[in-house]
C-alpha cells in the first residue's frame, strides 16, 4: 500500500517513530495510512450540522448563517443539529463510563471469602458503606459489600430521587446544579433522556438541549465513574505508589509477551494472578520462552501498573505498534478504544488477537469469553492461547525498539494525603487530608492544579499537545495529575519521575522534595477522573470555597471519544474550565460555540475553550489559573492577618 505520511510527524515518542518506519518497510497499513487515505473528512460532519437520526434525511445544512440550506427537512436548523449531536456524544461516552461502573458493582456483589473475587480493601469498602448508608454492626465483610453493591446498582435505574452523590461535592456546588436543574437523577434514566430528547420531534432549542447534556454528564463523573474506581479499590486494592517502566521497549525477546488492552479491571487482574501460577511459568519454559511477560495498552495498562507494576508498553496510538514488534504472542482486550484493524494486523505477525466481552466481538478476532464466574480458569485458557503460540514466532520480524522511561505510578488520593502526613506541620495542619495542598494553594506556593486527561487522535501529533502543556504547567508552579493515555504520555517522557523537578518552578520543586512525589501525578485511568473530582472536591470544602472558584482547570489536548465529550462535560458542570486541543464537532453551529466556550460560565462557573496549539492553549490555561487566584488570595490575606507570617514560605 502507499504510505502518505511523512516519517517524523506522526508521534512525539521515538518508539513509535521507529516502528512506523518498519511499518513503510514492510508495506503494513497503520491508523495514519488510513486518516491519509480518508484525504479531506467531512466539513459537515466536523462541524456537527449533518443530521441522520431519522431517514427523512441525511439532511445536511449550512454552517453559515444566511447561506446556503439552513434547515433540515423537519425544520432542524444547525444550532438544533449540533446540539443534538453533542448531547448524543456525551449520552455515549456516559453509558460506557457507566457500564464500566455497572460491571464492577456485579463483580462486588461475588464476593466470598473463598471465591476469586474478594474484599481487598476493608477500609475503603467501610467508607464507601458509610455514604451508602449500609448498617455494617455485626456483618461479615462479605454481606457488606454485596449490600454496597446492590446499592450501587439501585442508583442505575431507581425510579424516583437524585443520584446518592459523594460527600466530597461542596453543598455550594450542589446549589449550583440544583439552581440549574442538573441535579442528577438515576445514570440510566439520564442517558434515556437524551435519546428521547434527541429523537425526531422532540428537543428542537440548543440551550435546552446542553442542559440536558450537563445533568447527564454529571452523571459519569460523580456517578458511574465513581463507582467504578472506588469498588476497583475495594476488590483489588487501593494504588499505592511504585515504580515502573513505559514505552515499547518494556516488551522483551525472550519472553511470552501478552499485551493487555482495554478498560475493565475484572479481566486483567485474573490474567495477573493466572501468569503468576506455577502452571502456566512451566507452560511458557516448556514453550521455550524465560517465562511470561504482561505489559499493559491504554486505561488497563493503568489499572494493571498502578496495581501490580505491569509495564506500560503504550497508549492509544501504540496498540498497532506494540504487535510490528513482531515479539508479541498475544493481545487480549475487553472493552472500549480497540481498534478493528488488530484483527487484520495480527494475521501479518504470529500474533493472536482475542476478544473476551461480549459487548465487543470483533470480525477476525480469537473469542474467548471471559466468565467471572469461572473468572480464573477462564484467564489461565487465555493465557494458554498465548504461550502456546510462542514457538510461531518469525525471528527475522522482529524489532523491539529500545526506549523505555521509568516512573511512579499509584498516586490515589489516600496515597497522596500519605505523602502529605509525611510531612505536614503538625501544630498548624491536620494530618489526614489535604489541608496541606490547599495551603500550598492558598500561600501561593503552588500557583494552581490542571487535569491533562483524554485520548491521542491522529488528527494531531501523538502525545505532543500532552508533553508540552504539561512541562509549561510544571515550570510555572502548578502541579499536575493525569489519567489515560495522557498518563501514559508523560510516563513515556519522564515526567512521572522524581527527577521531573527538574523541569519545576522553584515552588513546586519544593513541594515534591518534601512530599517525595512527583510533579505529576499518575492517578489512574479514565475513568479514575473521579479521584480528581473528590480531590478538588475536598480541597474546595477545606477552603469553603466552590469548585469553580479554585485556580484548577482541566484539559484534554488530543481527545477523541465520546467518553471524552462526558468527561469534559462534567468537568465544566463541576466548575472547571476544560481546554480541548481537538475542537469539537459543534462549530457550525454559533450558537451551541457560544454556549459551551461562554454561556455555561454564568450557569456553572466554567467554560470549555478550543485551542488546537497546545503552547498557546498553555498560556491561556496559566492566565485563567492566575485569575481565578483572586479567589485564594483573599483567604491568604485574611490568614496572614491573623497570623503575622506566611508559614507556607519554607515549606509545609
Amino acid at each position: 500500500m502507499a504510505h502518505n505520511v511523512l516519517f517524523g510527524n506522526i508521534a512525539q515518542d521515538l518508539a513509535t517513530e521507529e516502528l512506523y518506519k518498519k511499518a513503510q518497510t514492510e508495506n503494513i497499513e497503520t491508523l495514519w495510512d488510513r486518516k491519509a487515505a480518508l484525504k479531506s473528512q467531512c466539513g459537515f460532519g466536523e462541524q456537527g450540522v449533518c443530521c441522520r437520526i431519522c431517514t427523512m434525511g441525511p439532511c445536511r445544512v449550512s454552517p453559515i448563517p444566511g447561506k446556503g440550506v439552513q434547515r433540515g427537512i423537519c425544520g432542524a436548523t444547525a444550532d438544533v443539529i449540533a446540539s443534538r449531536h453533542y448531547a448524543r456524544m456525551v449520552a455515549g461516552g456516559v453509558a460506557a463510563h457507566s457500564d464500566h461502573g455497572r460491571n464492577i458493582a456485579h463483580t462486588l456483589h461475588m464476593v466470598s471469602s473463598n471465591g476469586r473475587y474478594q474484599v481487598r480493601d476493608d477500609k475503603k469498602l467501610l467508607e464507601v458503606a458509610a455514604r451508602w448508608g449500609v448498617s455494617v454492626e455485626g456483618k461479615d465483610i462479605n454481606a457488606i459489600a454485596q449490600q454496597v453493591a446492590e446499592m450501587a446498582l439501585n442508583d442505575f435505574g431507581k425510579p424516583f430521587g437524585n443520584l446518592t452523590l459523594p460527600g466530597s461535592v461542596p453543598d455550594q456546588r450542589k446549589k449550583v446544579w440544583e439552581e440549574n436543574k442538573i441535579l442528577p437523577r438515576a445514570i440510566d434514566r439520564e442517558v434515556v433522556t437524551i435519546m428521547h430528547a434527541t429523537h425526531m420531534g422532540c428537543t428542537a432549542d440548543a440551550e435546552s438541549m446542553v442542559n440536558l447534556a450537563m445533568r447527564t454528564s454529571l452523571t459519569d463523573g460523580w456517578g458511574g465513574s465513581f463507582i467504578g474506581t472506588e469498588f476497583s479499590d475495594i476488590l483489588f486494592g487501593t494504588p499505592v505508589p511504585r515504580e515502573i517502566e513505559a514505552n515499547l521497549g518494556v516488551i522483551q525477546t525472550n519472553m511470552v509477551n501478552i499485551v493487555l488492552h482495554g478498560h475493565e479491571p475484572v479481566l486483567s487482574e485474573m490474567i495477573v494472578l493466572a501468569s503468576e501460577e506455577p502452571e502456566m511459568k512451566a507452560l511458557a519454559v516448556k514453550a521455550g520462552a524465560d517465562g511470561i511477560n504482561l505489559v499493559g495498552m491504554c486505561c488497563t495498562g493503568n489499572e494493571v501498573t498502578m496495581r501490580h507494576g505491569v509495564k506500560i508498553a503504550g497508549n492509544f496510538h501504540q496498540q498497532e505498534f506494540a504487535v510490528l514488534t513482531g515479539a508479541v504472542e498475544a493481545v487480549i482486550v475487553d472493552v472500549q478504544c480497540i481498534f478493528p484493524a488488530l484483527a487484520t494486523l495480527t494475521q501479518c505477525y504470529h500474533t493472536k488477537f482475542i476478544t473476551t466481552s461480549p459487548l465487543a466481538k470483533i470480525t477476525g478476532a480469537i473469542h474467548v469469553e471471559f466468565n467471572e464466574k469461572d473468572a480464573f480458569e477462564s484467564a489461565k485458557r487465555i493465557i494458554r492461547e498465548a504461550v502456546e503460540n510462542f514457538h510461531n514466532r518469525k525471528p527475522e520480524k522482529i524489532l523491539i525498539p529500545q526506549i523505555k522511561s521509568q516512573g511512579m505510578v499509584g498516586y490515589s488520593n489516600r496515597a497522596i494525603i500519605g505523602q502529605l502526613d509525611r510531612v505536614v506541620n503538625s501544630y498548624t495542619h491536620k494530618s489526614g487530608s489535604f489541608e496541606p495542598l490547599a495551603q500550598c494553594l492558598v500561600s501561593g506556593v503552588l500557583r494552581g492544579a490542571v487535569g491533562v486527561v483524554g485520548c491521542n487522535n491522529p488528527k494531531v501529533k501523538s502525545d505532543y499537545g500532552h508533553i508540552e502543556i504539561i512541562k509549561k504547567m510544571i515550570a510555572n508552579d502548578v502541579i499536575v495529575a493525569v489519567t489515560g493515555c495522557a498518563a501514559q504520555a508523560a510516563a513515556k517522557a519522564g515526567l512521572l519521575s522524581k527527577e521531573a523537578v527538574q523541569y519545576c518552578g522553584e515552588g513546586l520543586r519544593k513541594v515534591c522534595e518534601l512530599a517525595d512525589i512527583p510533579p505529576v501525578l499518575h492517578m489512574g485511568s479514565c475513568v479514575d477522573i473521579s479521584r480528581i473530582l473528590e480531590l478538588v472536591g475536598e480541597v474546595a470544602k477545606i477552603l469553603n470555597l466552590d469548585m469553580s472558584e479554585l485556580p484548577v482547570v482541566a484539559s484534554a489536548p488530543e481527545w477523541m471519544s465520546e467518553k471524552a465529550v462526558a468527561i469534559g462535560t462534567y468537568a465544566v458542570s463541576s466548575g472547571l474550565d476544560t481546554f480541548l486541543g481537538v475542537t469539537p464537532p459543534v462549530t457550525g453551529s454559533p450558537e451551541v460555540t457560544d454556549i459551551l466556550t461562554n454561556r455555561m460560565e454564568n450557569w456553572v462557573g466554567g467554560k470549555f475553550y478550543f485551542e488546537t496549539d497546545p503552547l498557546q492553549a498553555a498560556e491561556k490555561m496559566l492566565a485563567r489559573i492566575e485569575e481565578k487566584r483572586a479567589n485564594v488570595e483573599k483567604l491568604n490575606i485574611q490568614r496572614m492577618c491573623v497570623t503575622g507570617y506566611d508559614e507556607l514560605s519554607p515549606g509545609f
